[in-house]
C-alpha cells in the first residue's frame, strides 16, 4: 500500500473521504463536508440523515458518483466526540475506510482531514488513520489462484491530506506495520512451506536492518544439553533450530538486553498423544509466539529503536513417527532439571524451557518475556479477547498491561502460586510437563517459572486465543492477526528505550 500525505487536494477522479463529528449532525456541516454539501445542493446532508448517520467513530456512509463532485464515490466517516478521538479511534477509522474500499474496484483514495477536531495532534491523528488503513489492508492471497476479479484487492494508494507534519509520526508506524505484516505472513504459511530450517532462511533478510543472527543446529543444542527441546523434535524429519536475533540500538556498551522468547512449533500433531483430526490444520500457527517475536524484532530495527533487545525462537515440528518421544519418557533440560513427559501434546513448554535456560546463560538478562500459543485452557478462560499474562514481577506486569491497552493487544493477568506448583511435581523426576485438567494454563506457566533464575523479572504471555481469528477484527482480516508485535514494540518504547 502506498501512503502519502500531500498538503493540497486536486479534484479527485477517485474515491474521496471526509470526516464528520457528531456535533455537526445537530448543527451544521463544516470544513470539507460543508463544501461538498454546498456543491451538491444539499444532497450530502439528506443522504446522511437518510442513513441515520450520527457521526460515531468509524461509522460510514457511502455515496456513489456524488452530485457536484468529480469523485467516483464519497465516503463520510464519523470521528466520534472530539475528546475521545484518540490514536485508537483514528486507527479504527482508517481501518474502516480500507475495509470498505479494499476490493471495491477503487485504486486510489484521498482522505481530507482539514479542520478535524481530535484529542491528539492532527498530524498524529492522520498518521494513526493511515496506520490503521495499512494494517487492515493486509491479506494473504499467495496460494489463491482462481479468485474472481471482484474478489481481488484493488486499493493501492492512500493520500491523507490537511495534516501538516504527519510524515514524522508515520515513519515509525510504517516500520511497525512492516513487522506486523512479517508476523502475519509467517503465521499464515502452511507447515510444508514453513518449518524450522525455512523459518531461519526467511529471517536472513533481518540482517539488512542491522539485526545480528545466531543459529544453533541440533548438534550444537545437544552439546548444550537441550534434551527437552530435542525430545519434541525427535519424531520429525525436520531438524530443530534455535534462532537468536539481536538488535543493539544503543551502540557501545549497551548493557544487558531485554529478552523476548517465542515458541516456534511450526506444526503440532500432538506427537504420540495425537490431536483429534478435526481442526488439526490450524496447528500451522502453533509458532505464533515465534512469529510475534520475529515481527517485533523487525519493527524495532526498522524504526531504529534506541534499545538493546534480543529475540529468541525455539523452532521444532512435533510429529508422531517411530522415533517420537513417548508418554512416560524422562528428558533433561539444559539446566539439568529432569522432566517426566506425561503428554507429548504439552510440547511448547519443553521447547521454551530450554530456550529460557539458554538466554539466561548467554545474555544474563534482567527481564524476559516469553510468548506462546501454549494452552487451549487459556482460550476457555479468556476466549479470543485477551492474551493471558503470568508474571513474577508486579511492575513488569503493569508495564505490559499498559502496552496492551495502548495497542489493542490486550492482556489479562492470571495467577501463579505454590498450590498450583504442586500439580506438576513428578513421582520419578524433578517435574512433569502437565498437571491435572484444572488450571491448565496456570500449571503450564508454573512449569516455565521453574526455569527462571532468582532475580530475573519474567512474564509469560499465553496467546493461543489471539494469533488467529475466524472473522475480521478492527485492524485485521480473518486469519493471522499479528498479535504481539505492537504490544512488544510499545512495551520497549515506553520502558526500555533511551529518550
Amino acid at each position: 500500500m502506498q501512503i502519502a500525505f500531500p498538503q493540497t487536494l486536486a479534484e479527485p477522479a477517485h474515491a474521496h473521504v471526509v470526516l464528520v463529528a457528531p456535533a455537526e449532525m445537530t448543527a451544521a456541516l463544516s470544513g470539507p463536508a460543508a463544501a461538498i454539501e454546498a456543491a451538491g445542493n444539499g444532497q450530502l446532508l439528506r443522504a446522511l440523515k437518510a442513513a441515520r448517520f450520527e457521526g460515531e467513530a468509524a461509522s460510514l456512509v457511502e455515496i456513489l458518483a456524488p452530485a457536484g463532485h468529480t469523485a467516483t464515490r464519497l465516503l463520510v466517516i464519523g470521528t466520534g466526540a472530539p475528546n475521545k478521538a484518540d490514536a485508537a479511534a483514528f486507527e479504527k477509522i482508517g481501518a474502516a475506510i480500507a475495509a470498505r474500499l479494499l476490493i471495491s474496484g477503487e485504486t486510489h483514495v484521498s482522505i481530507d482531514m482539514t479542520g478535524v477536531a481530535a484529542a491528539i495532534p492532527l498530524a498524529e491523528a492522520a498518521a494513526r488513520l493511515a496506520h490503521g488503513a495499512e494494517l487492515r489492508s493486509w491479506r494473504f492471497d499467495k496460494y489463491r489462484t482462481t479468485m474472481k476479479d471482484k474478489q481481488k484487492p484493488t486499493l493501492a494508494a492512500i493520500d491523507v491530506l490537511g495534516a501538516a507534519g504527519a510524515e514524522a509520526y508515520y515513519s515509525s508506524l510504517a516500520a511497525i506495520a512492516s513487522g506486523v505484516a512479517r508476523t502475519r505472513d509467517l503465521v499464515s504459511e502452511p507447515a510444508n512451506i514453513l518449518y524450522p530450517e525455512s523459518f531461519v532462511e526467511r529471517a536472513q533478510d533481518l540482517t539488512s536492518l542491522g539485526i545480528e543472527l545466531t543459529v544453533l543446529d541440533e548438534e550444537e543444542m545437544r552439546t548444550l544439553g537441550m534434551g527437552a527441546l530435542l525430545g519434541v523434535s525427535q519424531g520429525s524429519a525436520r531438524p530443530a533450530r534455535m534462532l537468536a536475533m539481536r538488535w543493539n540500538g544503543l551502540g557501545a556498551n549497551p548493557g544487558k538486553p531485554v529478552v523476548l522468547v517465542g515458541k516456534g512449533v511450526t506444526f503440532d500433531t500432538g506427537g504420540i498423544s495425537l490431536k483429534p483430526p478435526g481442526g488439526m490444520e490450524d496447528m500451522k500457527w502453533d509458532m505464533g509466539g515465534a512469529g510475534a517475536v520475529t515481527g517485533a524484532m523487525h519493527a524495532l530495527a526498522a524504526r531504529k529503536a534506541a534499545a538493546h533487545v534480543v529475540g529468541v525462537v525455539g523452532l521444532v515440528e512435533n510429529m508422531p513417527d517411530g522415533l517420537a518421544q513417548r508418554p512416560g519418557d524422562v528428558v533433561t533440560s539444559m539446566d539439568g532439571q529432569t522432566i517426566e513427559v506425561i503428554n507429548t501434546d504439552a510440547e511448547g513448554r519443553l521447547v521454551l524451557c530450554d530456550a529460557l535456560c539458554w538466554v539466561q546463560k548467554t545474555w544474563e538478562p534482567e527481564v524476559i518475556i516469553d510468548l506462546a500459543t501454549l494452552t487451549g485452557a487459556i482460550i476457555i478462560s479468556l476466549g479470543h479477547e485477551y492474551g493471558g499474562m503470568f508474571s513474577n514481577d508486579e511492575g513488569l506486569a503493569k508495564q505490559l498491561k499498559m502496552a496492551g491497552e495502548r495497542t489493542g493487544d490486550k492482556l489479562w493477568r492470571m495467577p501463579l502460586g505454590a498450590a498450583y506448583d504442586k500439580q506438576i511435581d513428578s513421582a520419578i523426576a524433578d517435574i512433569k510437563n502437565v498437571g491435572g485438567r484444572e488450571g491448565g494454563s496456570i500449571t503450564a506457566a508454573q512449569f516455565l517459572q521453574r526455569f527462571i533464575k532468582p532475580g530475573v523479572k519474567w512474564a509469560h504471555l499465553d496467546i493461543a486465543g489471539m494469533v488467529w481469528a475466524a472473522k475480521p477484527g478492527t485492524l485485521h482480516d480473518k486469519g493471522a492477526t499479528g498479535y504481539g508485535v505492537r504490544l512488544l514494540d510499545t512495551f520497549i518504547a515506553e520502558n526500555y528505550e533511551a529518550k
